[in-house]
């Protein structure tokens, strides 16, 4: 009987081998282990300051340029590795790094999807999505090609990445991968004619910081309908959140309960919109070693403002507490 001294590529136990190994060796080198992102890894000795990101066995480097090689010198001598300079691609994102700004845009990969779906000289859309329309599990159009329906719209949801303006119409068209018909295939359309005519669209990060040169501030803002979707009568919530001026997460998502009223709705959103503000205002404060400001939280309905500041219990916004 054979003992391994390492684990061998392809097998189960292979990737968590790996990590716990990354994971020694970062913490070797003095890194501390982000409890909010796992994935990530800071470091603070004396002015320098570097941020790892983790995807299987590629690394992401932030930071001051200087302290750079020290760090790569150090996992050389203990990693076989190929240090591919600045990032410029990465999972299909394309990454642009200029004087004033870092661009974030995946429009390669937007023209490959075109092309797979025929629709690479589609005339294009003013919008994503029809307004107010109604898509049913229950279609009786004729059906369509689910490989193909699935292939699609699984590349459409890649493509939210860095894409907030279709993520809603990509959750929507997303309902009905199991048994997709005519219509909603149409409905995937319209959304690959809006990305025919905004290709270029991309997410803008500025070198200045905010628009006054000063720290750049978070705030999220959270909307949602009322029983937009036509089978279950469930709502859909839909939470963004900006750093300065540009977007860094978003949401589009359906509720998991039935809401009693509009009110009640837009609270969900707004409790979403709360959780995710929380854990990137955590998040933050990890990576820079500065506890941030509070951030702001933007609602347009005034009862669910109302209810948030005061949580009386009524007919239309009770909740059910937890046994």
């Amino acid at each position: 009987m054979l003992r391994l001294r390492k684990a061998l590529y392809g097998l189960r136990q292979a990737p968590r081998a790996w990590n716990s190994k990354l994971d020694a060796t970062m913490a070797e080198l003095g890194f501390t282990w982000c409890a909010t992102e796992h994935a990530l890894y800071t470091r603070r000795r004396g002015k320098e300051e570097l941020v790892v990101g983790v995807y299987v066995d590629n690394l992401i480097i932030t930071g001051a340029r200087e302290d750079f090689a020290s760090f790569k010198a150090e996992m050389a001598a203990r990693f076989q590795m190929t240090d591919l300079g600045a990032l410029s691609y990465y999972l299909g994102i394309e990454v642009r790094q200029g004087s004033r700004a870092v661009t974030l845009g995946q429009r390669a990969y937007a023209r490959k999807l075109l092309e797979r779906a025929g629709m690479a000289n589609c005339k294009p859309a003013a919008t994503p999505i029809e307004e107010r329309i109604k898509l049913s599990k229950q279609s009786t159009a004729e059906k369509v090609d689910t490989t193909c329906y699935r292939s699609i719209v699984g590349g459409l949801r890649w493509l939210t990445h860095t894409r907030p303006d279709i993520a809603f119409a990509v959750g929507y068209v997303s309902r009905f991968t199991k048994d997709p018909r005519e219509d909603h295939w149409m409905a995937v359309k319209r959304v690959l004619c809006y990305i025919q005519g905004s290709v270029d669209q991309a997410l803008i990060f500025p070198k200045s910081g905010g628009s006054g040169g000063g720290e750049l501030e978070l705030a999220a803002f959270s909307d949602a309908d009322m029983a937009g979707n036509a089978d279950g009568r469930r709502s859909t919530s839909g939470v963004l959140i900006l750093l300065g001026a540009t977007p860094v997460a978003w949401q589009s998502l359906k509720q998991k309960t039935v809401a009693l009223s509009t009110c009640e709705a837009e609270y969900v959103a707004v409790a979403t919109a709360a959780c995710q503000l929380v854990w990137m205002r955590r998040l933050r404060g990890e990576l820079t070693g500065i506890e941030p400001r509070p951030p702001a939280l933007k609602v347009d309905n005034q009862p669910a403002i109302a209810l948030a500041k005061n949580p009386v219990l009524h007919d239309r916004s009770k909740v059910p507490l937890p046994p």
